[in-house]
């Protein structure tokens, strides 16, 4: 019997299972969250005469948490439109509506009682084969399960997710000794396939995987702070981006957590381990525990490590003062180690650079990193099936750019174990296997294929699934076609081929353009199709800004219109080739990133891609056909109405307004309805499948007999239309919106894309509205006030308002 998720339940409406509820709307499913019913009226409820046993005061703990989820930032949803399939009940009177969903999701409080009690009321209500689940972070599956009925064990197991649902990978699968191995299987593809998620099956040990190496590491840093005197402002700036670790690093991040969840899930190793060791290190700190009782907790209390207060300059962060717990400025960390790693350009050097320093910096994070390589080498085969397990855990859990045996490969295994050794550390036996054998590295790299060091001294491959298409690999076994400075031609297999973005940032620039027709010369000849897509950070954040200001200031007007013109030739040649174009955008996807996608027939994209033609903020407009293919899409939305005339002005004015305040979607969902991207484009849930779905879409346009687009033609607004969106801008300036320059950008936009000085029906091609879109890009390029603009984000990476 083939098993499907129509119908879902989350039991407990808390920022986690609401959470979890609109993560499940973002992919379809309907789904019921149901919470406890109240014990007590609020003021406004029994000033409107409701009793506790009215429907709205039942469901109203579910219906805050279905509530909170419009207001909370960043969004859960991908498209608020999506919580329209949460359904909102109590575990009064709903309980009996499980017996019509597929999965249930238990997310309640992280007590064991009062989950097997809540279990037994789901045992009374599910239907045989419903698969049910614990969101826990760290109780055990098997306790959980105690109990139980035989059909409700074998489709019982862990799902954790990690918060926010929608925006962490991770999803660690934990079964229990009688879970049915069909529905690990299914629940792990489930996840990857239909939630987007990165899954890790995990023991069932305390805080399973990510939980346990990462709240360790935290704890570590704590102690390792405290001995040597440093605060955490220092901290953070020790354990961020350059060791490969989130913005938040580590005292933000627990105060993002919450500290009384962390206390919490520090608490399930220390009462669990037989170590006493292990015990004393998941100790919490007593000023940690105060800081608990003064509930300063983190960010949901307002106060924790980092506190955000009004000062003269505006917002000013302070830092915590952990000896005293009064707040006082932050300080800039200074360490030669750091700038040493900051000026390094990878992150193994970067970290080289902070483990083998000389000063009090690199004394810490050598300090830390130590203890948590040691500590995954000793645990790792207690909490996972292999090392590639604990790495990907904390990749997708915590955010790190490598996991802990990664980390050890970059940092050096010989070297740092002998200065392990030196320092009196116990080995563990898998690193003393390693090393005996001869090897030097927990993973190996061959033609693009790797292999990690497993028990019993050999190296087995990992496994790498066909949806998870490498370029780096893929370059590494002969695949590159063609390259030059600032993009590549990789062949992806199957008679499709990938125009990859390889210049820094992704910036557009000529080399790009000049491999977009090497690109159309090579696909036409020899392959099927072509996707546009990279693995890089984001997709592309727009043009080179550097180099245009650098044009513009020294006057090179004709270089300027040269890189306009071929970037609307390249368009031409990927737009009319005889073979199908797919871009694939992910992440950041801005400016010229948007205008990329317009060379492309269709869109494979992300379902976490931020897309905005957002030229108004550096004192432009779309000049790479952005505000053409704008104005050209929203005329495709004009209603069939035979020989009646329709009036365009509305879906014009709807276009120029989403260029005109620079709108940048939320998701790759809600750039269809920003006009960025048209109903007939596709979204990937997982990030990992982006370019092999983006190729299924080529092979599939192929084969089902593809032939490039006709030329189009358009009827414009014409001057009246000009006149009435001109009309509005003026009324934006008049009420202190917008600036001066601010109405100039925007006129030139209406003028654009009302058709220029034309009478309005006039039919015109997309040739005249580019040519139109070139003359107006590069007029603002002249002015003095757009080349400020420029200027300040390059220096100060936020927009100017002159």
């Amino acid at each position: 019997m083939e098993r499907k998720i129509r119908k879902a339940a989350v039991l407990g409406s808390g920022v986690m299972g609401a959470g979890i509820a609109a993560h499940l709307a973002n992919v379809g499913i309907p789904t019921l969250l149901l919470d406890i019913v109240p014990r007590e009226l609020t003021e406004d409820e029994s000033k409107k005469g409701l009793t506790l046993a009215d429907s709205v005061v039942k469901n109203r703990i579910a219906q805050t948490g279905k509530d909170r989820l419009l207001k909370e930032k960043p969004a859960p949803l991908y498209d608020k439109k999506n919580i329209d399939l949460i359904t909102v009940g109590n575990f009064d009177d709903h309980l009996p509506l499980l017996s019509d969903v597929d999965w249930i999701i238990e997310v309640v409080v992280e007590n064991l009682e009062v989950k097997k009690l809540v279990f037994a009321q789901i045992e009374a209500h599910r239907k045989p084969g419903t698969i049910v689940t614990s969101n826990t972070s760290g109780v055990s599956i098997n306790e959980m399960a105690e109990g139980r009925s035989e059909d409700f064990r074998k489709h019982f197991l862990g799902t954790h997710f990690f918060n926010p649902p929608r925006y962490l990978k991770l999803l660690e699968i934990i079964p229990s000794r009688d879970t049915d191995p069909a529905v690990v299987s299914f629940m792990s593809d489930f996840g990857e396939h239909v939630l987007g998620k990165g899954t890790v099956l995990c023991k069932d040990t305390p805080n399973f995987i990510a939980n346990r190496i990462g709240t360790y590491g935290l704890q570590v840093s704590i102690h390792v702070m405290q001995r040597i005197g440093l605060g955490v402002d220092e901290v953070d700036a020790l354990t961020g981006p350059v060791i490969g670790r989130p913005k938040s690093a580590t005292f933000r991040t627990l105060d993002v957590v919450g500290l009384d969840t962390y206390v919490h899930v520090a608490g399930n190793v220390r009462n669990k381990s037989a170590d006493e060791q292990e015990k004393a290190i998941f100790e919490v700190p007593a000023f940690v525990l105060q800081m608990v009782e003064k509930r300063m907790i983190g960010q949901k209390a307002g106060q924790g490590f980092f506190k955000q207060v009004k000062s003269a300059q505006g917002k000013e962060i302070l830092a915590l003062d952990t000896q005293t717990l009064e707040y006082r400025p932050s300080v800039k960390a200074k360490f030669a180690s750091l700038d040493a790693a900051k000026t390094a350009k990878t992150l193994p050097e970067k970290l080289k650079a902070l483990a083998y320093g000389k000063d009090k910096g690199s004394e810490f994070v050598w300090s830390v990193l130590k203890k948590v390589l040691l500590y995954s080498a000793d645990k790792v085969h207690e909490i996972a099936d292999d090392l590639v397990a604990v790495d990907q855990a904390m990749k997708w859990g915590f955010g790190w750019e490598l996991g802990p045996f990664e980390t050890w490969d970059a940092i050096g295994v010989e070297k740092s174990v002998a200065r392990m050794r030196e320092e009196g550390e116990t080995i563990p036996a898998l690193v003393e296997e390693l090393l005996a054998s001869g090897k030097t590295s927990f993973y190996e790299k061959k033609e693009g294929c790797t292999a990690v060091f497993s028990v019993g001294g050999v190296y087995k491959n990992v496994e790498e699934k066909k949806e998870r298409i490498n370029l780096a690999a893929l370059k590494e076994q002969g695949k590159l076609i063609r390259k030059n400075a600032g993009a590549a031609l990789i062949d992806l297999g199957d008679g499709v081929a990938c125009l990859e973005f390889t210049s820094p940032h992704n910036a557009l620039g000529m080399d790009l353009l000049q491999m977009a027709h090497v690109a159309a010369e090579e696909v036409q000849k020899n392959f099927v199709g072509l996707v546009i897509g990279n693995q890089g950070k984001n997709f592309c954040v727009g043009m080179n800004l550097a180099m245009a200001l650098m044009e513009a200031q020294d006057e090179n007007w004709l270089e300027l219109d040269l890189l306009v013109t071929n970037f609307h030739k390249a368009a031409k040649a990927l737009r009319y080739l005889h073979r199908p174009v797919v871009a694939a955008p992910f992440g950041m996807t801005l400016g010229g990133g948007v205008e990329v996608l317009y060379l492309a027939d269709r869109v494979q994209a992300s379902v976490e891609t931020y897309l905005g033609l957002v030229e108004v903020g550096v004192g432009l407009l779309p000049g790479g056909g952005g505000t053409k293919e704008m104005l050209f899409r929203a005329m495709e939305n004009l209603p069939d109405t035979g020989s009646v005339p329709v009036d365009s002005f509305p879906l014009v004015a709807k276009a120029f307004e989403t260029i005109a305040m620079a709108k940048v979607s939320t998701s790759g969902q809600e750039a269809i309805d920003l006009g960025y991207l048209r109903q007939t484009d596709r979204i990937s849930i997982n990030p990992d499948h982006l370019l092999y779905d983006a190729k299924q879409l080529v092979l599939s346009m192929d084969k089902e007999g593809y032939t490039p687009p006709a030329p189009r033609k358009i009827k414009v607004i014409g001057e009246t239309g000009f006149a009435n969106l001109s009309q509005n801008v003026y009324a934006m300036k008049k009420s202190g919106y917008i600036s001066d320059h601010d109405e100039l950008i925007a006129n030139k936009i209406a003028y654009v894309m009302s058709g220029g000085d034309l009478p309005a029906g006039t039919e015109v091609t997309e040739e005249y509205i580019l040519g139109l879109e070139k003359q107006a890009f590069l007029e603002l390029l002249k002015t003095p006030k757009t080349q400020q603009r420029m200027q300040h984000m390059l220096t100060k990476n936020k927009p100017l308002r002159n």
